[in-house]
């Protein structure tokens, strides 16, 4: 039996704007945006390569805006990463490494969406 994750639901405050962030900004597809009543609009996109998705909305989730935090997205080269995020005028901190004795180095770079849920690039050393 697999079990996979494929939809992460995120609460936003403006869809257009989330929207905006989510397709300009980080370069993720549109996979949905579909508004059959005004109470209910859903928005469905997802990071290039990934096979999860993330959605938000009107009617979609009922926690807090910017209550999501620590997704993290994955990526082969976080520098390269970084600076196309930046690129395209997302506010990413610098990349920080963590080790351990004898543990490979794993990379980091967080940001936030315009509603502060939180994001951090993470690059695995293999």
């Amino acid at each position: 039996m697999d079990f996979r994750l494929e939809l992460v639901p995120l609460p936003v405050t403006d869809v257009d704007r989330a929207k905006a962030f989510y397709v300009d900004r980080l370069g993720f597809g549109v996979d949905v945006d579909f508004s059959p009543t005004d109470e209910f609009r859903v928005v469905q996109v997802t990071p290039p390569g990934s096979a999860c998705s993330v959605a938000f909305g009107r009617g979609v989730v009922g926690t807090a805006p910017g209550s999501v935090q620590g997704l993290h997205l994955v990526v082969d080269d976080i520098h390269a990463a970084r600076a196309e995020l930046a690129g395209r005028g997302v506010d990413v901190a610098e990349v920080t490494e963590m080790s351990a004795p004898g543990k490979p180095t794993v990379s980091y770079a967080a940001f936030t969406d315009p509603d502060g849920n939180g994001w951090t690039l993470q690059q695995l050393a293999r």
